[in-house]
């Protein structure tokens, strides 16, 4: 779904906003059905009762607002690392002694082939950047759009930095230079902490698992003692209040984990 979803964006002929996100119609009904078959499964777990598994399906439809959030950190979080190399070619060409719009130029063609896919966001942004050149509108003001439109602070930061110092009369190299070392020294720093947080990631899904396979082992391996838990009104009670704990630490734990740099 993810190579879908950047092609049902990245050929839009309007800019991105990459803040906003619109499933399709398959991609929610995908979304939707998968949940709703996970729900039930473990509704069923919890009461051995398909009546209310079913009246917890439901919330399948909450999912795809999750995954909307999920698809939008991850694009944003592509951006920010396509920019990066987009800087480097960019500081690169103005080194040589070429011009800021020579130098945009040459970054989509470079970017061109460490990225093959026309979909690539960074390559659709710079095509638009150099098309407003090509008509006329100031690399500032393009750059700008693009800005407002990522919603990500290296690239917000860079383009106000980029104007001040085009108006100015400032070193353009320099700005670019210590703008890539920046947004590198952030993404290194992120890997790293994504490189500490592996090991507890992995436990993290693993403690979020454990509930169901405990439930699911005792209802298998003990019967007798699990049958007044899915057949008495207390018994539900205290599985539905299982249920809203386990979904509670599930996000809680989630927040816990993503970490932002």
């Amino acid at each position: 779904m993810q190579l879908t979803s950047r092609k049902n964006i990245a050929n839009t002929n309007s800019p991105i906003d990459y803040d906003l996100y619109r499933m399709t119609g398959g991609e929610r009904l995908a979304c939707i059905a998968g949940a709703s078959i996970t729900i039930f499964a473990v509704g069923y777990i919890f009461y051995r009762s398909i009546i209310l598994s079913l009246l917890l399906i439901p919330f399948s439809l909450l999912y795809p607002g999750f995954k909307t959030k999920q698809i939008i950190i991850k694009r944003k979080a592509e951006l920010n690392l396509q920019f990066r190399e987009a800087l480097y070619s960019l500081a690169s060409s103005l080194s040589a002694g070429k011009s800021i719009e020579a130098a945009f130029r040459d970054a989509q063609k470079e970017l061109s082939i460490q990225y093959p896919d026309d979909d690539t966001y960074i390559l659709i942004e710079l095509e638009q950047i150099n098309r407003r050149i090509e008509m006329n509108e100031t690399i500032e003001g393009a750059l700008t759009d693009f800005a407002d439109r990522s919603h990500l602070e290296d690239i917000m930061n860079f383009t106000d930095v980029f104007s001040i110092c085009k108006r100015t009369g400032g070193n353009l190299i320099q700005v670019v230079k210590n703008a890539s070392e920046i947004i590198s020294e952030k993404i290194d720093i992120k890997q790293e902490i994504n490189v500490l947080l592996t090991e507890k990631r992995l436990e993290y899904k693993v403690l979020n698992l454990m509930p169901i396979l405990i439930v699911l082992l005792l209802s298998t391996s003990a019967e007798e003692f699990m049958v007044p838990v899915f057949s008495e009104p207390l018994g539900r009670a205290a599985m539905t209040f299982s249920l809203i704990l386990f979904a509670l630490a599930f996000v809680i734990s989630k927040k816990i984990m993503d970490i932002e740099v």
